[in-house]
C-alpha cells in the first residue's frame, strides 16, 4: 500500500482543479492523497511537508530550483490561445473578427507580437485580461488559454470566441501540459509518477522547452511542436526580434537538434 501523498498548490481555482486531476489520475494507479493549501510551495517540497506539486509546464521555469525536478508530465490538453471579443467589437470583415482600432488587454509579449504583426491598427494594452473587462466595455477583447477555459468550465457563451490555430498563432511553449514537481531525492514519489508520466508529450516539450533555454527565456517567444501518425516531428516558432516578428518552421523524422535549427531561422 502506498503512503498517503500530500499535493502542495496555491489557494486558486486553478491550481485546485489541477491537484484534483492530479487524485483522480493517482487513483488510477492506486495511490491515495491530500491536498495542502500553501503560500510557499516549493518550499514546502523542499522541506518534505508536501510530495509534490502540479502547475501548468509552460510557467514552470526552464531551470527548476536546486533540490526540485519535474518528474512527469500530462497528456497535452488543447494548446490554442483563445481571443474572445465582446459581440459589441466583433467585425467579421476584419481578420480575428475584430473591430478597427480595438483594444486588446494582455501582458503577454508573445500574444502582443503575434497579434500586431497581423492586425498592428489595434490598441495593445498591457493589462492582465479578464472577463469583466469584457462585460464593461474596459476592453474589446482578451486573451484567454483554451486548456484553462475547459478545466474550470468558463462560461463564454455571451461572447465571441476564436480559437488561435497553434500553427499559426504559436502558443507559449508547453501550453496545455501539467508538470508534476517532486523533491529531487523524493525517489519513492518519483517512482510512482512515472507511472502518469507521458514520454510522447516530453518528446515534444523538451524541444519547446530548449528553445526557451538557448533563447535566453525570450518573453515574445511561442513554440509548437506535433508530431504526425508517420511519427514525423512538425514545429513552429515565432519571436519577436529587433522589432519585427520572426517565424520558424520546420518538419524532421526525429526531434535531435530541432531546438537549434529553429532557433537558427528565428535569428536569421
Amino acid at each position: 500500500m502506498n503512503p498517503m501523498l500530500k499535493i502542495g498548490i496555491p489557494g486558486n481555482a486553478l491550481a485546485r482543479w489541477q491537484a484534483e486531476f492530479t487524485q483522480t489520475e493517482l487513483q488510477r494507479i492506486g495511490a491515495e492523497s491530500e491536498i495542502v493549501v500553501l503560500d510557499s510551495v516549493e518550499a514546502a517540497l523542499l522541506r518534505g511537508v508536501v510530495q509534490l506539486t502540479v502547475g501548468a509546464m509552460h510557467r514552470q521555469p526552464v531551470a527548476q530550483p536546486e533540490g526540485l525536478v519535474i518528474t512527469a508530465v500530462s497528456r497535452r490538453a488543447n494548446p490554442a490561445d483563445l481571443l474572445v471579443i465582446r459581440p459589441e467589437s466583433v467585425d467579421k470583415t476584419q481578420i480575428f473578427r475584430l473591430k478597427k482600432g480595438a483594444t486588446v488587454n494582455t501582458t503577454s509579449a508573445r500574444q502582443k507580437a503575434q497579434l500586431l504583426d497581423i492586425r498592428p491598427d489595434v490598441d495593445v494594452r498591457a493589462t492582465p485580461g479578464d472577463l469583466q473587462q469584457l462585460h464593461s466595455g474596459a476592453a474589446d477583447a482578451i486573451f484567454l488559454e483554451a486548456a484553462t477555459v475547459q478545466a474550470l468550465g468558463t462560461d463564454l457563451a455571451d461572447l465571441d470566441v476564436l480559437e488561435l490555430h497553434p500553427r499559426e498563432f504559436v502558443p507559449a511553449p508547453a501550453q496545455g501540459v501539467l508538470a508534476w514537481l517532486t523533491h529531487r531525492d523524493d525517489l519513492p514519489t518519483r517512482r510512482l509518477l512515472k507511472q502518469l508520466h507521458h514520454s510522447e508529450v516530453s518528446a515534444l516539450t523538451n524541444v519547446e522547452r530548449r528553445v526557451v533555454q538557448l533563447l535566453d527565456g525570450d518573453a515574445s517567444l511561442g513554440v509548437y511542436v506535433e508530431r504526425d501518425a508517420a511519427g514525423n516531428y512538425h514545429a513552429f516558432a515565432a519571436a519577436e526580434r529587433e522589432g519585427a516578428l520572426q517565424r520558424a518552421r520546420l518538419s524532421q523524422n526525429t526531434n535531435a537538434g530541432l531546438a537549434e535549427k529553429l532557433v537558427a531561422q528565428l535569428q536569421r
